[in-house]
């Protein structure tokens, strides 16, 4: 064996953690996609089915025109945008369309309420919710993207949609502090000191917007906070679909829960991307992570 086979032998060698993590990583991905997709679709069903807007972004104001019409056109949008973003050619077109109608909902629905009453905590949780939205569909978008001349250079943009989804895990956590008991409420009757939960989860939700704010193993503390949000649906919102399957609200809290933690489990996979060779820079779009396994070093920018 030469010296340049060894180099190359040693280069190689080198990459295999690497190639491992962004298999990982890659699953990460694909998770959140199907979890934020398919939570979205289950809330425009809801809005079909029921001929209202969603609970979550509520109070739609009585005295708008044609209401019922426009809860069925939010439904239908909700329902088509969210399956094309799981058709690979119209993913990337989907996920912005998403994220604008999300974040024009954040803006005349829940912005305007929390200028209104800044001090109430529960208008904070509508906006940061919704924030959370925005912020999956936004880094969506830089994950599909498949050029990097895109004109839309504010949506390839890879720092503010962890720092924003930060700034919501805080407001989380400070949620589970003021409203202890209703949050205590929603634990299992099973595990013991439900009060302890509430306040353990906030902390949860405050330790990991903090770290990712102040970029202290962020990678990390947003697949803590995926984690998290995850065992929700596991633990409260499919059971409570189960005792109450005809409970419009239990599904929609089922289908929120859902797109959220498929929005940080989007976040978390970005961001552990960024810790890698072979990830994203913080600023650069990203490409390539819905290719197979045998693309991968498509991904490590190699020739097949």
């Amino acid at each position: 064996m030469t010296t340049h086979d060894i180099s190359i032998t040693e280069n190689q060698a080198d990459r295999v953690p690497n190639i491992a993590k962004q298999r990982i990583d890659n699953r990460m991905v694909a998770l959140g996609h199907s979890l934020f997709a398919l939570g979205l679709a289950g809330i425009g069903v809801l809005s079909l089915g029921s001929g209202d807007f969603a609970y979550t972004w509520q109070p739609v104001p009585q005295w708008i025109p044609w209401r019922q019409g426009l809860a069925f056109i939010s439904g239908f949008a909700l329902l088509t945008t969210a399956v094309g973003m799981l058709v690979r050619k119209s993913a990337r077109t989907a996920a912005l369309m998403m994220s604008l109608y999300q974040l024009l909902l954040l803006i005349t629905l829940h912005f305007t309420h929390v200028l209104y009453s800044p001090s109430d905590v529960g208008r904070w949780l509508g906006l940061a919710e919704n924030l959370v939205l925005v912020c999956g569909g936004w880094v969506l978008v830089c994950l599909v993207s498949q050029q990097a001349a895109h004109p839309d250079r504010v949506w390839r943009n890879t720092f503010w949609p962890p720092t924003l989804f930060a700034g919501a895990c805080v407001v989380f956590g400070v949620s589970h502090f003021v409203y202890a008991e209703a949050t205590a409420g929603m634990v299992p009757a099973w595990l013991p000191y439900r009060i302890g939960f509430a306040y353990l989860t906030g902390a949860g939700h405050l330790a990991a917007g903090i770290a990712i704010l102040l970029t202290i193993i962020p990678g990390i503390a947003a697949t803590l906070e995926a984690c998290m949000i995850s065992a929700f649906v596991v633990l409260l919102h499919i059971p409570g679909v189960f005792h109450e399957p005809g409970s419009r609200l239990q599904w929609t809290m089922l289908c929120q829960a859902s797109a959220l933690a498929g929005a940080a489990w989007l976040i978390a996979g970005s961001l552990a991307r960024g810790k890698t060779a072979i990830g994203i820079s913080p600023h650069a779009p990203v490409s390539g992570y819905v290719r197979a396994e045998r693309d991968i070093p498509v991904i490590l920018g190699e020739p097949k």
